[in-house]
């Protein structure tokens, strides 16, 4: 018998390929004695017994790759089991997702059908002088040259910018942009060295190499951020009239233009975030909010792992309404939503992989019983 750490630690080498022939064996030894996260069986989920045996049935099977694109480092037991779990559409029983007040009979639309597809690595770059690269209809490899920094195309889903200092030209004041469309991301390495990874429906502006005191760079949407240490040159991000200065850390921006706040979440080295006269100084682990009806700032802790899941290929939800956990699935799955009048407010939290079918998705929120959806083509309509 293994315990259950080690049996998650064991599919995860599995999925990447990295199990010794003897782990294997000893992976497969155990897979009858695999148990769900939640040592309480609820009953709404259904019929213990079958679940467990329909869910061994497909445990062998592969996940896409990319769900794993990003660092799995500091994920809990429970966290990891959801990963697991989401290997299948079965699995996504073990969502554990959680709605506040009701033990409702879950009941699963079936009506929604799985032709809705998960976003990808889709972006298109403006270049200085105005010309637009399509990312992803480019070949990897060179694509230009700007102020003796070489643009390359290093695989599908980054973007590359290397400064050469022998060629380095007058530094041009005209900024590039990367661009992300609804159902894309994408992930560029500036001239610095810096790292940025974008969320669907997001852009970035940058300068093709950086000059001056500074190395200033202009979000909007989402995206996060591995910033490479110059002490000489702080690295500014503007977004929505705040600046968030740092000299080298990682934290992660939130920034839509259509959320009520702005959420700065930090997760190493620290930040100072500034809005006019306001300003505010984030430790790892904490997030700094502002209201648009606010100009100070409101700093607390949070789950950071949450925070940049999409990064890593997950949807999770800690407590959410289902009006935010909809706008995700919109910007992602490149669908419209529509809420139905009558549907109440209701929190949901969970884990589940952002490239399922939007299917499998939905159907794992109606799980509770308190929400149901009708797929019109690409629109979504939200049902009490």
């Amino acid at each position: 018998m293994i315990t259950k750490e080690e049996f998650l630690s064991l599919y995860e080498k599995d999925v990447c390929g990295k199990c010794t022939a003897d782990e294997k064996k000893l992976l497969d030894a155990h897979r009858d004695e695999m148990v769900f996260p939640d040592d309480n069986w609820e009953p709404g989920l259904g019929d213990e017994k079958e679940i467990y045996k329909r869910i061994r049935q497909r445990l062998g099977q592969s996940m896409n790759s990319r769900t794993f694109s990003g660092s799995s480092r500091g994920l809990g037991w429970l966290k990891v089991a959801a990963v697991i779990l989401a290997i299948s559409s079965t699995a996504l029983l073990l969502w554990n997702i959680q709605q506040s007040g009701t033990k409702n009979q879950p009941v699963i639309a079936k009506h929604i059908r799985p032709a809705i597809h998960p976003g990808s690595n889709k972006a298109y770059l403006t270049m200085a002088n105005g010309a637009v690269i399509i990312l992803n209809d480019s070949k990897n490899g060179k694509l230009a040259t700007q102020s003796g920094v070489q643009i390359s195309k290093a695989k599908d889903g980054m973007l590359v910018y290397h400064q050469d200092a022998e060629q380095l030209l007058s530094a041009e004041t005209a900024l590039n942009m990367i661009t992300t469309p609804r159902g894309g991301q994408y992930q560029v390495v500036l001239s610095d060295g810096t790292k940025v990874w974008l969320n669907s429906a997001s852009s970035l502006k940058y300068p093709p190499v950086f000059s001056g005191k500074e190395r200033k760079v202009e979000l909007t949407g989402e995206g996060y951020f591995e910033v490479a240490k110059n002490a000489a040159m702080p690295f500014k991000v503007a977004v929505n009239g705040i600046d968030i200065q740092v000299l080298g850390t990682h934290f992660n921006v939130m920034a839509y233009t259509d959320e009520k706040a702005v959420k700065t979440t930090l997760l190493e080295g620290a930040v100072k975030l500034s809005n006019g006269s306001h300003a505010a100084f984030l430790k790892p682990g904490e997030q700094g909010i502002l209201n648009e009806q606010q100009t100070s700032f409101n700093v607390k802790d949070v789950n950071v792992e949450n925070e940049i899941a999409w990064k890593n290929g997950f949807f999770a939800f800690d407590d959410e309404s289902i009006q935010t956990i909809m706008k995700e699935i919109s910007r992602w799955y490149d669908v419209d939503v529509v809420f139905n009048e009558k549907i109440v407010r209701r929190n949901f939290g969970g884990t589940v992989s952002r490239f399922k079918d939007v299917a499998e998705v939905l159907r794992a929120l109606e799980l509770t019983g308190s929400v149901h959806f009708k797929v019109e083509g690409r629109r979504i309509v939200v049902m009490p």
